[in-house]
Order: structure tokens, then sequence, then C-alpha cells
């Protein structure tokens, strides 16, 4: 999502894709993969790329990932309203495998601006929940934070005498102290005019690139490398808020045909 755009030209887009997903719903199907391409077209000819692709990366995955092939607009409306939130509001604790639900619920109240919702939204983009994950660059466990910034923020939840990024607990705990505090930082950046966008969409862009190129852009930098990592997290809100429903006999957190990336892991220096 691009930080400080309009929201006029969004409207249109997701007007176009509403009307594209009821043709192709109206009949009781999924919609095909040309009708997809068809409706990727009329975004970017209506509105460009950008923050416009969001609303359709969100349905792709409800109407096409998933579902009995029931969904129709009024779905559509409420998919788009979830991606274009804060991400807060209650977990669906079947989208998440059962032994990580309290420590997301747990991460996801530790401040106002990151929900559960985020955390494990954020968790199936960089690990796909897998929790012996170790990426290029040493990172581990499900959050795949770096290791200083697992240094500073991991603590031992679970009373094991054990402080370990390779422990699900431990590592999303500190996955939510880091991107807490990134949402300070990103609040007070919004406050002294430093930067444009909303606090969620800095926070995150600054777990995966760094907040010194957040300050640098005064927003969500323009590259597909941070601009990409937010919309990917934005487009599982729907699944994670319990809105668009898996496809049966999918593994809880994992989005199926999604692969994690580890070398996407965040490269934010320690926090000062």
């Amino acid at each position: 999502m691009s930080a400080g755009t309009g929201g006029s030209g969004e409207g249109g887009a997701s007007t176009a894709v509403r009307n594209t997903i009821a043709a192709g719903t109206g009949c009781g199907c999924l919609l095909s993969p040309l009708a997809l391409l068809g409706a990727l077209v009329v975004i970017v000819i209506i509105g460009g790329f950008g923050v416009l692709l969001a609303p359709l990366i969100a349905l792709i995955l409800l109407f096409s990932g998933g579902g009995d092939g029931s969904a129709g607009p009024d779905d559509a409306d409420e998919v788009i309203a979830v991606f274009n939130g804060d991400g807060g509001g209650e977990l669906e604790a079947s989208t998440v495998p059962e032994d990580l639900v309290d420590p997301i619920e747990e991460a996801g109240g530790l401040c106002d601006a990151v929900g559960p919702v985020v955390i494990a939204s954020q968790i199936e983009r960089e690990s796909a929940f897998d929790g012996t994950l170790v990426g290029e660059n040493g990172e581990k466990g499900v959050s795949q934070l770096p290791p200083e910034i697992f240094d500073e923020y991991g603590e031992d939840e679970d009373d094991n005498d054990e402080t370990s990024a390779l422990d699900a607990a431990d590592s999303i705990l500190a996955q939510g102290r880091y991107l807490c505090h990134l949402a300070e930082e990103a609040q007070g950046m919004i406050d002294a005019n430093e930067a444009t966008g909303n606090v969620l969409d800095l926070a995150l862009a600054g777990y995966h690139v760094g907040m010194d190129a957040v300050r640098a852009a005064e927003g969500v930098p323009q590259t597909n490398e941070a601009q990409g990592y937010v919309l990917a997290i934005r487009a599982q809100f729907a699944k994670y808020a319990g809105v668009a429903a898996p496809p049966p006999g999918a593994t809880p957190g994992v989005t199926p045909g999604a692969d994690p990336d580890p070398t996407g892991s965040p490269s934010a220096p320690a926090a000062e």
C-alpha cells in the first residue's frame, strides 16, 4: 500500500473488482484465471498500480484460494474493508496451529497498533508457520527475526530456562514487542511530519526494510520490496479475521500455494 495515497481512485477500482467478481460468482462458480487477469487489467487502467491492486489481491485469495464458490459481491465488500483496516479485531483461532493461538493473541495484545490478525498474517509471510525455518542471514523460527533483534526483544515466555528463536512462543512475543516498538517510532515520525501514511504500514515496512529506509522515503518506500511486503500481509487479514475461510482441508496458518520468503526477512538494525 502506498503511503499517503488518496482514496477516490480506489473506490472506482474496488467497484470494478466487485463487478468482475459478481460476474464470476453469479453462476455459483469461482473466477477463472483469465477473468482474474481481466480484473487486473481493469484495475491498472483505472487507477494505476500501488494501493489499487490491493483489493484484487485480497479477492483472489477469497475467491480462487478457497471457499465453496458461494461468495459474492457482499463478501467482496467485507474483504476489502478488512484489507484496508488496521488489522484489529479477534483472531479466528481455527486459522492458525492450535498451539500458537495463545502466543499470537498475547503478542497481538501488547499495543493498540498491532493486533493478533497482524501477527498471524506476518508469520505466514515470514515462515508459513515453520518453527524450524532458518533464513540465509541467520533468522530463525516462525517470526524470522534477525539474531540481533531477537536478542533484544526475546524473552523466556514458557519458563523453560531458555530463550530461543526456535521456540515459537519466544519468537512470536519478540515479534510483537518489536512491531510495537516500530509502531511507536512510526507514530512519532507521523506526529513530527517526517512521514505520511498510517502507523501499521510504516511499522510493517520498517520490520522488512528498516526504519531508516522508511524515514528516508518519508513513508513506505516506493519499491516492490517494501510495498509488496505490506500488501502481502494485508492480503491475509481477511483469512485470519475469519472473513475469508480457507479451503476445506487446508493446513491452519498456511495459504495453499503460498511459500515463505526466508530471504525477505527483516533487515532493520537493532532498535536504538
